[in-house]
């Protein structure tokens, strides 16, 4: 299994950023994949779940914001982030679930007030 995850970048309050997650080594199209997000010195912070029929379901902190797909073709996963916040600041991860966890190598996200 690898998930490469890329996209990262520093925009300012306001503004949006997608990221990508290119998956392989697993039947992307029948998994739920996640995204997490983590601060320096803190926990790992669930942000959004979406499952293989396209359902999506996210963390209060992101939810009306932020946005889930994915390309069952290009085994790709996406995270559209809107009107980011400085609090958006973190490290993102993908990640999966199978017999045991999964993560991408993480892509940086700085929000500037």
């Amino acid at each position: 299994v690898q998930l490469q995850a890329s996209g990262g970048g520093l925009v300012q309050a306001g503004g949006s950023l997608r990221l990508s997650c290119a998956a392989s080594g697993f039947n992307f199209r029948i998994n739920s994949m996640d995204w997490y997000r983590q601060v320096i010195g803190k926990e790992r912070e669930w942000v959004g779940t979406i499952t293989s029929d396209h359902s999506t379901n996210f963390a209060d902190s992101v939810k009306g914001r932020f946005t889930m797909s994915r390309d069952n073709i290009r085994r790709n996963l996406y995270l559209q982030m809107s009107d980011l916040k400085p609090e958006d600041t973190a490290v993102y991860y993908c990640h999966l679930r199978l017999n045991r966890d999964y993560w991408g190598q993480g892509t940086q996200v700085t929000v500037s007030s």
